[in-house]
């Protein structure tokens, strides 16, 4: 798939059908992860890769929309070494989102409000902050399932916003 087509085709799915992600596809997700940039190269994550069923439901239970999380194929829960690499946390995640879209492998970034709980779940050691929760799993052939179409509802009248109202030119409020 061409990179722009990749990017700009790339929606959040919320419901997966009942298979697992290819491990030679999951392999380049998590090798997609890796080569991220970092500041200074310091590729400061480290990947927890869950495929157990009763993992990612204890899991879903520590964000407050996480529920995909427990019906995804897999999961995979980007970790820190310290909070302040955030940044490439999140280029890493969008890189093994887009590797997946690539592959026609869905997915969806969820936050686990509940640090303490989901840092129990996962085993993670004292001071490696957890960045963000990433589902992984085939379209459902159904389509969208009820939480995303719930939550399509919320966000409909939003759609995106045009590129003028986001971009100065030279200075801020300048338009061409």
């Amino acid at each position: 798939m061409d990179a722009y087509i990749c990017i700009t085709s790339k929606r959040e799915l919320r419901t997966f059908a009942d298979r697992p992600v290819d491990p030679g596809s999951l392999e380049k997700i998590l090798q997609a992860g890796r080569r991220s940039g970092s500041s200074r190269n310091r590729q400061p994550w480290h990947f927890v890769v869950i495929q157990d069923r009763r993992q990612l439901t204890a899991l879903a239970r520590c964000g407050r929309f996480a529920q995909h999380l427990a019906t995804a194929a897999v999961a995979v829960v980007v970790a820190l070494d310290d909070a302040r690499y955030a940044f490439d946390a999140g280029r890493c995640a969008q890189n093994m989102m887009l590797a997946a879209w690539s592959m026609g492998v869905g997915s969806c970034p969820a936050t686990l409000h509940d640090a303490g709980r989901a840092r129990a779940v996962l085993g993670l050691p004292d001071g490696m902050p957890i960045a963000i929760a990433l589902s992984f799993g085939y379209p459902h052939s159904r389509g969208r399932g009820t939480v995303e179409r719930a939550v399509l509802r919320v966000l409909a009248g939003r759609g995106r916003r045009p590129l003028a109202s986001m971009v100065s030119w030279e200075r801020f409020g300048n338009r061409r």
